[in-house]
């Protein structure tokens, strides 16, 4: 006897349902004794229960037509209802805490960051990763590692060369498209993830197509990734739900390490012995890699374990920045005044730009300087405001809280999972004027100048970033989780976009516009990509 997709379906829904029912009846029973005398936060009504039902019921409907319920919504609805920090329960999870406030923010993870730095322990197997290990000697060991061999100012000084020759290459596609509307993302991507494959394999020579062949797998692994997270607690719901997406998941890791090995191997053996091609080159990451130790099992990294962390760092870089990228520009092209105004400081600091704009040229011809950045507010403002609209990544990635601890007058559980709500605490109106609005000139402001030493250098800016005095926007993080990258991430925003506003006038399609509407992925991109019209601001002769 033969069923329709539709009746398998519904069973399966069904016997989920109920499964998810008696697993839920356990867990908030459980909880209810083990926590009757704590002050938890508020939960959710009606009934989590009610709600995780509709969210499955939704999720494997639209999954259908390959969406995703947007989870987003359904807390802010939470938020509304109960104020800036809540417990939801989803699918038995014993408890799970949201946090949407800055000072509460600040308070787990900047003041009681010993307690919120954890991690969850994942239902997979042990990987070496920094984003997601738990905190102890390993994950020490690597984000040490990269925030001083990577992220520190002498590294990225010694790649300046290398963001040139990406820059050119950049100008030279956006110049060869330039008589049609371009599309941003795409284009920013490459640059970034060119820029990071040198760096993390310490290999110039890697021609377009293999790079765009590196990015495809990449991509895939992010967003397959991404899918069986949701499911990751249990496992064979997952293997059930994405059998297909878990075989494609499976097999880009297998081209990923194809593809990896030979370079992370042909590293090991030119820096093995003399080799004067490599000499005059900065240090790349899998070198820095090549040199630790395993702490706790006292051994060097596996080119299997290497591929895992050399995967992370070029995907953590790379979503992040061009997605940062991407949002500025688009409020950029949707707001010509604010993108003239930018120009007018630019060109006050290094001139008017150059008439010969060829790639091949930009060391002669000229470009925005890294050292010019330090003398451009108006641009450090337009980049912290893209940050703060648009933070690439809308929540962090779980907390683990390792004891009981007080948080607004709620306890926080042991063992609790805790996430925070990025894009809530940087719109929130009680601290942000108008915060739906994109004026940069915020920052810019007497009373902001006043709280911030009248100067937005790098040091004032991570300072307002990262809490140490006050914390009213997180797009890094905070706290001993805070991304390493945060310093090299903004000097890379400033770098592209000073440049590519100094070389081209950007305007929107016409009869198209810049729709600002979100899309969840890795990252939170822009949910019709932006396209536009460019014109260089100096002919070509």
């Amino acid at each position: 006897m033969e069923y329709s997709f539709g009746v398998i379906l519904t069973i399966f829904t069904v016997a989920l349902c109920i499964s998810i029912f008696f697993k839920f009846l356990f867990n908030f029973t459980f909880d209810n004794h083990k926590n009757k005398r704590k002050k938890l936060p508020p939960p959710p009504e009606p009934s989590p229960l009610l709600i995780v039902l509709k969210n499955i019921l939704t999720f494997l409907l639209q999954y259908q037509k390959n969406a995703c319920f947007n989870l987003e919504t359904v807390l802010q609805d939470l938020k509304k209802k109960h104020g800036p920090i809540f417990l939801v329960r989803i699918l038995g999870a014993r408890s799970h805490i949201v946090i949407c406030s800055h000072s509460l923010a600040r308070q787990a993870l900047v003041e009681k960051s010993t307690i919120f730095s954890n991690r969850p322990t994942p239902n997979r197997p042990k990987l070496h990763k920094i984003i997601s290990s738990s905190n102890g000697t390993t994950w020490h060991l690597l984000r040490r590692n990269l925030s001083s061999e990577m992220f520190g100012a002498s590294c990225i000084r010694a790649y300046s060369d290398t963001r040139l020759h990406v820059l050119g290459n950049l100008v030279e596609k956006v110049v060869s498209q330039s008589n049609q509307p371009i599309n941003v993302m795409e284009n920013l991507r490459f640059s970034v993830f060119s820029l990071l494959v040198i760096m993390c394999f310490g290999d110039h020579k890697l021609d377009e197509d293999k790079v765009k062949e590196f990015e495809s797998v990449q991509l895939l692994l992010l967003v397959r990734h991404a899918w069986l997270n949701l499911f990751d607690f249990w496992r064979g719901l997952r293997k059930i739900l994405f059998g297909k997406q878990l075989e494609e998941f499976n097999r880009a890791r297998r081209d990923q390490e194809n593809m990896f090995l030979p370079l992370i191997r042909a590293r090991r053996m030119a820096k093995q012995g003399p080799n004067e091609d490599d000499q005059d080159q900065p240090r790349a990451y899998v070198d820095t890699l090549f040199d630790l130790q395993l702490p706790d099992e006292k051994r060097a990294f596996t080119d299997k374990e290497i591929v895992s962390l050399c995967g992370e760092f070029l995907n953590a870089g790379t979503d992040t920045i061009a997605a940062a990228l991407e949002w500025i520009m688009a409020n950029l092209v949707k707001n010509p005044e604010i993108q003239d105004k930018l120009y007018q400081e630019i060109a006050g600091v290094v001139g008017e730009p150059p008439q010969l704009l060829k790639p091949s040229s930009l060391v002669n011809a000229g470009v925005v300087k890294e050292r010019d950045l330090e003398k451009m507010p108006y641009l450090k403002a337009t980049i912290l405001e893209g940050l703060r609209r648009h933070p690439p990544g809308h929540f962090l990635l779980p907390h683990w809280v390792t004891e009981d601890v007080e948080l607004d007058n709620y306890t926080i559980p042991k063992n609790a999972s805790v996430n925070f709500m990025l894009a809530e605490i940087s719109r929130d109106p009680m601290v942000w004027e108008n915060p739906m609005e994109f004026p940069p000139e915020r920052f810019l402001s007497t009373s902001f100048a006043a709280a911030h030493d009248n100067e937005l250098d790098s040091p004032q800016m991570l300072d307002m970033i990262k809490g140490n005095r006050e914390m009213k926007m997180m797009p890094f993080g905070a706290g001993r989780r805070m991304c390493p990258g945060s310093k090299f991430s903004l000097h890379h925003l400033e770098y592209f976009v000073a440049n590519l506003v100094w070389y081209f006038n950007w305007k929107a399609v016409d009869g198209i516009g810049v729709d600002l509407s979100e899309k969840h992925t890795f990252t939170v991109v822009m949910k019709n990509p932006l396209r536009a019209d460019i014109f260089p601001r100096a002919k070509s002769v």
